[in-house]
Parts: C-alpha cells; sequence; structure tokens
C-alpha cells in the first residue's frame, strides 16, 4: 500500500511517498481502509523533533492523527464495528498512521462517522473536536449563565470551543480577527472582539470571565496577563501553555492535553448529526500533497482545518 512516512525528524523534506506492508489488527484493533485524514499543527512540531522527548514515538512515523474511513477487517475481541462501518478515530500523540492507504487503530479510540457530512470531511473532527470538548466539558465544566471568554475563536480548535460553550448556555466573547467575526457570531458568539489588548482592564472587554479558554501561544509573561481576565474563583484554560492562577482571587489553572476517546468522539459525531456542531474547514487536499501542505503551515500560509483524501 501507499504511504507518506519519514524516517528521520526535520524539515519537510524528510516527508516521502512509500510503499510498504499492509497492517494487520491485532487483537482490539480494526484496519481502517482510510478516505481522509487532517493537518494539525502538533504534526508539524512532532515531525520536527520538537516533541521527541515529551512523547516519544519509534521511526518511521506515518503521520496524521485523525482518521476517516471504512471498516475492512476487524482483529480479535473487537464489539460494536463491522466490516463496511464507516469510522472517525484519533490515534495517539505517539502514534500516528492516518497519512495511509489503510491504518490499523485500536477500536476504542474510533466511532461511528457522521451520516450528515462527507465520510472525508469528518477527518476534520477527531483531534479538534476532542481538544475542544476537553476544555469546554471536562475542564472548564461550563455550564447555562457563565461568561466564557475564548482567545483564538477563529481557529479550528477556537471555532468548536465556541459552539460547545454556547450550546451549553454561556454568554461568549470570541476573541480574533475582524475576518472571523460573522463566522463565529453565526456559531454562537455573543460578542467578537480583536485580538486582546493584554495591558487593557478586563471591562473594555467585557470581563473579567468566569472561564477564559486560551488557544494563542504566547511568551509566558502575556500568559500571565490574561489571569486578570479570569473572574474571582474562575478558571483559565489553555492549550497554549499554563496561565498563572491568583491564589488571592482564587482562580484555577489548566492545561488541554487531547487523547484519544470514542465514547467521546461519539458525543461530538451526535453534535454533528443534530445540527448543532459545524465543522470550519478550510481546504481539502489530496494526501499526495501532504508535503506542502506542512510548508504552508511552516510558512504561516494555511488558511485553516485543511482535509487531505484519498480519493
Amino acid at each position: 500500500m501507499k504511504a507518506i512516512r519519514y524516517h528521520e525528524f526535520g524539515g519537510t523534506d524528510v516527508l516521502r511517498e512509500e510503499t510498504v506492508n499492509r497492517p494487520i489488527p491485532g487483537p482490539g484493533e480494526v484496519l481502517v481502509q482510510v478516505a481522509a485524514t487532517s493537518f494539525n499543527p502538533v504534526d508539524d512540531h512532532i515531525r520536527l523533533g520538537l516533541l521527541a522527548e515529551a512523547i516519544p514515538t519509534p521511526l518511521p512515523i506515518t503521520p496524521g492523527l485523525d482518521v476517516a474511513g471504512t471498516v475492512v477487517e476487524l482483529g480479535n475481541d473487537v464489539d460494536g464495528f463491522r466490516v463496511g462501518n464507516s469510522v472517525v478515530g484519533m490515534f495517539p500523540l505517539d502514534a500516528h498512521g492516518g497519512a495511509a492507504e489503510f491504518a490499523v487503530i485500536a477500536a476504542n479510540h474510533i466511532t461511528a462517522a457522521p451520516s450528515t457530512i462527507p465520510l472525508t470531511d469528518a477527518a476534520a473532527l477527531p483531534l479538534t473536536g476532542l481538544a475542544a470538548r476537553q476544555a469546554v466539558i471536562e475542564l472548564g465544566g461550563i455550564s447555562a449563565g457563565q461568561t466564557v471568554l475564548v482567545n483564538g475563536a477563529g481557529g479550528a480548535v477556537g471555532s468548536l470551543v465556541v459552539q460547545l460553550a454556547a450550546g451549553a448556555g454561556a454568554a461568549v466573547t470570541a476573541v480574533d480577527g475582524p475576518q472571523h467575526a460573522d463566522r463565529l457570531r453565526a456559531r454562537g458568539a455573543l460578542n467578537v472582539v480583536a485580538p486582546l489588548n493584554l495591558d487593557a482592564k478586563p471591562d473594555v472587554v467585557g470581563g473579567p470571565f468566569e472561564v477564559v479558554i486560551n488557544h494563542v501561544r504566547l511568551a509566558p509573561e502575556d500568559l500571565a496577563k490574561l489571569t486578570a481576565f479570569v473572574a474571582d474563583g474562575g478558571i483559565a484554560v489553555s492549550s497554549a501553555g499554563a496561565i498563572p492562577t491568583d491564589d488571592q482571587r482564587s482562580t484555577r489553572s489548566a492545561n488541554v492535553w487531547v487523547t484519544p476517546s470514542g465514547e467521546h468522539l461519539a458525543d461530538l459525531v451526535a453534535h454533528i448529526d443534530q445540527g448543532r456542531l459545524v465543522l470550519d474547514i478550510a481546504d481539502r487536499r489530496p494526501l499526495h500533497q501532504l508535503r506542502a501542505v506542512h510548508e504552508d503551515a511552516a510558512a504561516g500560509r494555511l488558511a485553516g482545518k485543511t482535509v487531505l483524501s484519498l480519493s
């Protein structure tokens, strides 16, 4: 089968299309004929070797943490899936495998794909959706009536955070560039504001907020300034570095560390099929352009969530 792999960490030139043996599912695993994967910024960091110590991963690596496709073979002890099922899933951060014609993945990391969108588009859901769900539900505990600030709301994860928080009944203030304003309002944001002046008082943007969710990579001193935007007793959740707490005001802090979960993915799929969650996909490309996608990401040219299809 065809796969894109790299045998050493480095620049985009390490990505090569190769012919490899089709994998065989072991106990508790399924073999998926891949319809699509997607690019996530962490793919670039892993390829460069920046996370080699934090997330040890044996080489060679077939990138692609997201997968959408069709089950073609079941390993032993797999329940709940049949050959022919359309599924979507996320690999662990130390596994990967979506950038290939076939991929083996643990059955508890997948769920039935959404029925209301194309299977290839479903590849945009797993990592971003699980990260957003973790921020909103598992860490933020967002509920109706709360005030929420989402910094970096225009990105793939941020957009889902806005939708999940608004869907929970929170009053969401979304922070990003003006080009995202109309879309973020359509996704449920009550207010949309331009990138934060971190030296300004929180009340300039309607704060402080009971929950602050940050998806913008900031210097440590700027992350510390976000603490002022958290209300007394509130929580700051970040996927881009820890936001310090203020013990005098009893603020709390948590970091997103996304992990696979078929159960949590099933909840997100239900949101999509019920019309309560929309995937914002900026581009759709064939898998053989994966190196070009990595190049565009490294150069800051990637417009947003990009799906890579094998069809």
